[in-house]
């Protein structure tokens, strides 16, 4: 599966818009499209799936390391992938564009804003390229999109400017319909605030498509499956998927799947836990939905199970839901399921953000003591522990405490971290429910 990736001169350059549009007008080419994002996000994909119907991709070399990324990619379908890039190009350092472009070995079309420049936006661009040449950075900028360019002269002297080496694959008009409001964690999710096909057929107007499909290029090659999980009884997983847990990467549902059974439950709209041998309650906004999740029999269920011994493991939002109780910023308390010893109260601003490595210095379901896991907070809340409250991992961000995560009880784990298939833990929770 060819590729590109759409990378950009900072964050707030117009990569999001960019990189649907050139889904959009690869897609009324007729090509099948497979979306991918660079870095650990959540929301930005879930745009790239509402455009294209298909589970975008997170490639972040952090999470997965260079040969998980690979084989994360290379577990896409389609015609063609399209990348879209983190922050600017080259920010991040080992977590950059930049970095993922280099250990794909795709070509980067590089987006920069043309609103106050002309012959400046190819004097950018050169720069961007000669930077990873000089620097020994195996990136190859290939292209330029021009974001909210004009026609006429504006766009003549932005073309005639560019070197030969830089491809100039088109523009993309200033358009009100083509922003996407925000809240806390980032962007409105794909399903509350999609830009209208109309819009983005629109913004692929002045795309060069053809100079598009002439840029993308093989990737590098597919390392192989991983380890597999051991032998035994397939094992049936709860996965809660609804408006309140929103945050799973693509590749944990496929190795849930692969190697036993995942069925989906949803809280906010009164499910109860299923019958399963553990119980995954991913991130997203339980505190919106606070009081529908009180209101439901799904917590009081995790409580009886979690004391049963079954294995359930809560990431961030799936975390806070296991704790005592859920403060909103409106200042509104709610019970939640009461299985880990601690409260928890949402803030105005973020609390942590960033890549984390956790060291597991007691047993739990995603880990053993020694393992060590990689992982991605970003949280607005705060947590109050209990006296006997337990953490077993040391983890080099804020974690939960005091450069402590993981708060255990039972058999239940809840952590800030998200964490990858790669990362193993969610074989270790699949060895944990046989």
């Amino acid at each position: 599966m060819k590729g590109l990736i759409v990378g950009g001169t900072a964050s707030g350059v117009g990569k999001t818009v960019a990189t649907l549009a050139v889904m959009q007008a690869f897609q009324r080419e007729g090509l099948s499209v497979q979306p991918a994002k660079a870095g650990p996000d959540f929301i930005d994909p879930s745009h790239h799936e509402t455009v294209v119907d298909r589970p975008s991709r997170t490639l972040d070399t952090w999470l997965e390391g260079e040969d998980g990324l690979c084989r994360n990619y290379h577990r896409g379908e389609g015609d063609v992938c399209v990348v879209e890039g983190v922050m600017g190009l080259y920010d991040g350092g080992r977590c950059s564009t930049a970095d993922v472009a280099a250990t794909l070995d795709l070509p980067v079309v590089l987006v920069v804003d043309a609103s106050a420049g002309a012959e400046s936006v190819a004097a950018t661009a050169l720069g961007f390229r000669a930077y990873a040449q000089r620097n020994g950075l195996d990136v190859r900028v290939a292209g330029v999109i021009a974001q909210q360019a004009h026609g006429g002269s504006h766009e003549r002297s932005i073309r005639e400017a560019l070197p030969s080496e830089l491809e100039y694959c088109g523009r993309i008009l200033p358009d009100s319909d083509l922003e996407i409001s925000d809240r806390h964690l980032g962007l409105h999710l794909g399903e509350e605030a999609a830009i209208s096909e109309a819009a983005l057929d629109r913004a692929g107007a002045h795309l060069r498509i053809e100079r598009l499909r002439e840029i993308t290029d093989e990737p590098a090659p597919d390392p192989g499956p991983r380890q597999t999980v051991g032998a035994g009884e397939e094992p049936r997983v709860a996965v809660a998927r609804d408006r309140a847990f929103r945050f799973v990467y693509p590749a944990v549902r496929q190795r849930l799947a692969a190697a036993g059974e995942l069925v989906t439950f949803s809280p906010v709209a009164g499910d109860d836990i299923p019958e399963a041998d553990a119980v995954y309650l991913p991130g997203g906004y339980p505190e919106r939905f606070a009081a529908e999740l009180a209101g439901g029999p799904a917590l009081a269920t995790l409580a009886e199970k979690a004391a049963q011994g079954l294995p359930i493991y809560g990431e961030c939002g799936g975390f806070m839901v296991l704790a005592e109780s859920l403060t909103t910023t409106d200042g509104e308390t709610h019970d939640m399921a009461g299985v880990l010893p601690a409260t928890v109260e949402m803030r105005e601003r973020y609390q942590a953000l960033g890549h984390v490595e956790l060291t597991v210095g007691r047993r739990t379901p995603i880990g053993d003591a020694g393992d060590t896991l990689r992982g991605h907070e970003f949280h607005y809340s705060t947590t109050t522990l209990d006296g006997d409250a337990a953490l077993a991992f040391d983890v080099d961000g804020e974690g939960i405490a005091d450069g402590r995560d993981g708060l255990r009880e039972y058999d239940t784990l809840g952590t800030y971290a998200h964490v990858h298939a790669e990362s193993g833990a969610f074989d270790t929770l699949l060895e944990r429910s046989r």
